[in-house]
């Protein structure tokens, strides 16, 4: 929860950030897609994006010198995901909030695996009586909500909220008094905008408190913020075919608003950067982190946009001639000198667990995986899927992959415990669309084959006991898998595959292992080592 801020302090902000923002340097911008710089640039300046991998429906909170982020993960387990970082440009995995998604819905669940697209949608993270809160919605089941002491756990059991279909976006309000409020949308009611009391312990909503404060075409990404004795309530919604950013205000939490102001321009040609938090730095900056539209391979990518207050309203961007904001593509740094960090990725599998990066395809089955059966090499057994097709096999482990100029993930497997019927490997994953380069066994023979959701090209039989499979591509998304017995000569394999969005996702990287003729057979993965341009 961000406080209230004294009017002079305000003015000094103001001023402030209206230098820090005429030092942005005037950089071209690129065509969606081909940006050969993100991030920290180590110069004292930042490139946007901050993080160009599938951290969508962002949301973000300061704590201290700490700033924590949470993104959606759909049907993804563990679920929820939290980010940390010093300066709002580089950030680390910090953990996520549901261990078993299957408490949600059984349909999360390996067992069901009918979820695709929903699951875990955009929420909100705020610091309230020394705890960390988070709530989120699922379109299927309501809004849910957690607490904890510290961002990485734990975290208490999800308390259902509110058990209704249609709503989605919420974000939780403490007052200065200490009243809790609860905003959100109603998708299933023409995205009537609702704005609720909470009980004292968050867990539950008086729906007698039941107010509309707002309503039009797409309303939703909601954030509730008190600044200078304003309520203010950020949210997006569609004008003109594209979402842009909209704020209303009042004195009142329940209205009557003033507005709603428009704080950015929708710039398709950028995908439409809309969803996202509000935040303020220790020196008095302010700046929205983001994501950006869908449709795209790499995901609902993050960048971190200026803020200018103008009259009153956080114009976020650059302003144009309309007072409105347009994207920002390199800005100076937020804090400086802390050094470049980025979200985990690499996997030694030296653990009792997979490293933060990793999310299981569903809730995955208990004791059919393994990080202690072999010391330093992460078992996957394989059993049978619901049908025999890669999106309904269980216990397949994923995570983000990035759009950079070069991107290299290589796996390496040890395929002697494989057993008939068995298929294992590596995959670029989502659905509906997938590609995969591993082994088909047949009886004792293993057959290298690379296959999609619409066909199978069957390679030469592999008589190694160890195997290295790869794939690499750049900022066009056009991977090339190899493979290779001595870890040192790869051959490629397989057509080239352009990676793909579906169900609301970017593409991932995936390790599979399932059998749909018998429960038998493992592989055991010594490494992931995923190297791309930073």
């Amino acid at each position: 929860m961000m406080r209230p801020i004294a009017t002079a302090f305000l003015i000094v902000t103001l001023l402030c950030f209206g230098k820090a923002n005429s030092q942005i340097k005037q950089t071209a911008a690129p065509i969606w897609g081909n940006w050969v710089r993100w991030g920290d640039q180590l110069d004292g300046t930042y490139c946007n994006p901050v993080l160009p991998g599938d951290y969508a429906d962002i949301d973000c909170i300061r704590l201290g010198n700490d700033y924590y982020a949470v993104s959606s993960t759909f049907q993804y387990s563990p679920g929820f995901i939290i980010l940390n970082s010093k300066d709002l440009v580089n950030w680390s995995i910090k953990g996520h909030v549901v261990n078993d998604i299957s408490v949600i819905s059984p349909a999360m669940n390996y067992t069901r695996m009918d979820r695709y697209g929903r699951g875990i949608w955009a929420g909100a993270i705020r610091y309230h009586n020394k705890r960390f809160w988070v709530y989120f919605g699922d379109p299927d089941e309501g809004y849910f909500m957690s607490s904890a002491a510290k961002p990485e756990g734990p975290w208490t059991p999800l308390k259902h909220v509110l058990a209704e279909t249609g709503w989605d976006d919420p974000c939780p309000f403490w007052d200065d008094n200490g009243q809790g409020y609860l905003v959100g949308t109603r998708f299933a009611d023409n995205y009537n905008v609702h704005l609720f009391k909470m009980s004292a312990d968050g867990a539950s909503l008086n729906l007698k408190s039941d107010k509309v404060i707002y309503r039009s075409e797409g309303s939703e990404a909601n954030k509730l913020y008190k600044f200078n004795g304003y309520y203010y309530h950020l949210f997006s919604e569609v004008r003109n075919h594209v979402r842009v950013l909209m704020m209303e205000r009042a004195r009142n939490i329940w209205g009557p608003y003033e507005g709603p102001r428009q704080l950015s321009e929708g710039q398709p040609q950028f995908n439409e950067p809309n969803q996202g938090g509000l935040i303020q730095t220790p020196g008095g900056k302010w700046y929205f982190l983001t994501h950006h539209g869908s449709g795209d391979w790499s995901g609902r990518i993050m960048s971190l946009l200026p803020v200018t207050w103008i009259d009153g309203w956080p114009i976020i961007g650059k302003p144009n001639a309309a007072g409105i904001g347009e994207m920002v593509w390199q800005a100076p740094m937020p804090v400086k000198g802390g050094g470049r960090v980025v979200p985990q990725s690499s996997d030694e599998f030296e653990g009792t667990a997979p490293g933060p990066q990793w999310e299981w395809n569903y809730q995955p089955r208990a004791g059919k995986w393994s990080l202690i059966q072999r010391k330093g090499w992460l078992r996957l057994q394989a059993f049978k899927p619901l049908k025999n097709d890669l999106l309904q096999a269980g216990n397949t482990i994923t995570q983000r992959c990035y759009r950079s100029v070069t991107n290299n993930a290589t796996i390496k497997i040890d395929v002697s415990g494989m057993a008939n019927g068995q298929r294992a490997g590596l995959s670029h994953f989502g659905s509906p669309n997938y590609a995969a380069l591993g082994l088909k066994c047949t009886g004792t023979v293993k057959q290298l084959e690379f296959f999609t959701k619409d066909s199978t090209i069957a390679g030469p039989v592999i008589e190694a006991r160890t195997l290295w499979l790869r794939t690499v591509w750049g900022l066009d998304g056009k991977s090339k898998f190899s493979y290779s017995t001595n870890g040192k000569d790869f051959e490629q394999f397989g057509e080239i595959y352009q990676l793909n969005w579906g169900s609301y996702r970017g593409d991932r990287l995936a390790i599979y292992s399932f059998n749909n003729e018998q429960e038998a057979g493992y592989i055991d993965v010594d490494y992931m080592h995923y190297r791309y341009t930073n």
